[in-house]
């Protein structure tokens, strides 16, 4: 299986060792545009990305966050992707307006401990 990690910020945790334990191939990119790409090439069983919410609207004025244009390519692209968010407590509020997009399969407040994520993918039925 293979995971794709969208590493946008200093505060997305670096999991590579937990994914390999659970027998993830991780390709990590440091953008949207990359990871754009790589969905439409080699589709994520698993996408591991970090929501920020457009307070000031800079999303071109019809997207909510950094991550609608990404959910709709999901659609098209790899639609059984299983997406886990990694968002600020504060804007958690926001995300569950993008499962309108594409479902959420794991939402994790930062600053996410490793036995978070590791619950979550055990609770996804891996070993």
């Amino acid at each position: 299986m293979n995971l794709l990690s969208v590493v946008e910020s200093p505060s997305h945790p670096n999991f590579s060792a937990l994914y390999a334990r659970f027998g993830f191939a991780e390709l990590k990119v440091a953008s949207q545009r990359t990871a754009m790409k790589v969905v439409k090439n080699t589709p994520p069983d698993w996408l591991v990305v970090e929501f920020f919410y457009g307070y000031a609207n800079n999303y071109a004025g019809i997207n909510m966050c950094n991550l609608d244009v990404l959910f709709y390519a999901l659609q098209r692209y790899a639609p059984n992707s299983k997406v886990v968010i990694l968002v600020q407590k504060s804007e958690r509020q926001y995300v569950d307006k993008l499962s309108r997009i594409f479902p959420i399969h794991g939402v994790l407040c930062q600053p996410v401990a490793e036995a978070e994520m590791q619950e979550l993918l055990q609770n996804s039925g891996l070993s």
